[in-house]
């Protein structure tokens, strides 16, 4: 249903459920700021829905029949699960696939050191980010230490109301005319995106006095020495918590909206969906970021393997079975989508660009320029997307990235379309895709799990 404003269209009882919906979400986003703490959350949601670690099934030789729920989980980082039906092979099954990895500073494996009485954690950008947005804002830092005997180290800095931040200094305004000059790519370097984090020298220490005190206190607080950062997977991100915004209270500000508001919805959904009769499948994955490369992206063969697995312990596997069950397959890539800002409107053109508030956003094709790089969906796929949405009263939209020459990007989902399964990108408009903070609509966060859900349904 393609309506003006989604939030024209909710009763009482929408709009309570909206509420715990975006309530339940700021809790996910607040404790999910990286790829892993968000599997974590995913993993104990599906538990607590009565999913099983394939793994354990796999290691036990159980079998595996319609109406079971598993999941499983690739070196912490991606997620996949499954709500079998009655034909996997022939029906295929209906997928969603989000990302949960976002834009941030990852700490280089070399980062500790002192310059001039002040010491500082080296940094190497993730994803497109613009590097100016850094600066001068309190940093978290996030992540792992693995020691040489294997002990790992959970790192979570810069959250509780008592813990310290850390910083990314910028010039003085006063001196900055130089900088003031340079095109905004250039005002600030990627080398100089070192993070402040300390400046209290150790006694007694002659040279890197300050680095020293440092090392002292991460060893006595933490169980960390200098050496353990090569084992280490640590990302700086944007300090505090995600809120409600507006003074009607009707958006969301916080990070990594992209894509975990996609990601969050997906899952609500799936777990909704109680006894789908085609089989439901949630595909949760990293690196989308920078290409979804690597053995946790969509490109690694992790979820072909499971698929694989899956088969075998219903007692249906092969080759051609597999094919067949991917290839009757349909999935909605559920990322995000750039909303329409009227501070910024020579970069889109309007009447093909999604709107806060105007719910699920459809992007028949991302790419750029003249579609390179692009998953653009069949007509016939999306007749009957609309079909389904119309008749569980979803509100949806339809986007493009900005004007066809501004720029562009990608998803997963031609990734998935090599299977010849039919793929289509939909999901949630934002403002400020990228930025340490971005901002959505809760209507359209709502729009986007009853549209998810339609589909577990009735696809």
């Amino acid at each position: 249903m393609i309506h003006d404003n989604a939030w024209l269209t909710y009763s009482a009882e929408d709009l309570k459920e909206l509420e715990k919906l975006s309530a339940d979400y700021i809790g996910f986003l607040n404790n999910g700021k990286t790829e892993r703490e968000c599997a974590v959350q995913l993993v104990e949601m599906a538990k607590g829905k009565g999913y099983r670690d394939l793994a354990d099934i796999i290691k036990n030789d159980e079998k595996l029949a319609s109406g079971d729920k598993v999941y499983a989980v690739n070196m912490g980082k991606m997620v996949m699960m499954l709500n079998i039906g009655e034909d996997i092979i022939n029906d295929g099954m209906n997928i969603l696939g989000a990302h949960i990895d976002s834009p941030r500073l990852d700490l280089k494996q070399n980062p500790l050191y002192e310059s001039d009485e002040l010491a500082y954690l080296d940094t190497h950008y993730y994803g497109g980010i613009k590097k100016y947005q850094y600066v001068t804002l309190p940093l978290a830092l996030h992540g792992v230490v693995v020691k040489t005997d294997g002990t790992k180290i959970t790192v979570n800095i810069g959250e509780k109301d008592d813990d310290p931040v850390f910083i990314i200094s910028d010039i003085l305004i006063h001196l900055a005319s130089e900088q003031m000059n340079k095109i905004a790519a250039k005002a600030v370097e990627g080398e100089s995106l070192d993070i402040l984090v300390g400046s209290k020298p150790l006694k007694g220490e002659e040279k890197d006095a300050v680095k020293a005190q440092l090392l002292d206190l991460l060893k006595r607080e933490y169980g960390i020495e200098e050496d353990d950062f090569v084992s280490a997977e640590i990302e700086a991100v944007p300090a505090g918590k995600a809120r409600e915004a507006g003074f009607d209270r009707s958006m969301i500000v916080g990070y990594g909206h992209d894509d975990r508001c996609c990601a969050f919805p997906s899952a609500a959904a799936m777990f909704d969906v109680v006894d789908p009769k085609t089989t439901s499948c949630g595909l949760f994955v990293d690196k989308e970021e920078i290409g979804s490369v690597g053995a946790t992206g969509m490109e690694s063969h992790f979820f072909e393997d499971m698929m694989r697995e899956i088969l075998d312990r219903m007692g249906i596997y092969s080759e051609l079975n597999l094919a067949r069950c991917l290839r009757n397959s349909r999935m909605l890539s559920s990322d995000v989508s750039s909303a329409y800002d009227p501070l910024y409107a020579d970069r889109f053109e309007k009447k093909n660009t999604a709107k806060l508030g105007h719910g699920l956003t459809f992007n028949k094709y991302t790419g750029a320029r003249g579609k390179s790089g692009a998953n653009d969906a069949n007509a016939e796929y999306l007749g009957l997307i609309r079909r389904v949405l119309d008749k569980h009263g979803v509100v949806y939209q339809t986007s493009e990235l900005g004007k066809v020459d501004a720029g562009g990007g990608g998803t997963i989902a031609y990734i998935l379309s090599l299977y010849g399964m039919q793929v289509v990108d939909c999901g949630v408009p934002i403002l400020s895709m990228h930025s340490p903070w971005e901002t959505l609509s809760k209507s359209d966060l709502y729009e986007a799990f009853k549209g998810y859900k339609a589909f577990l349904i009735e696809c």
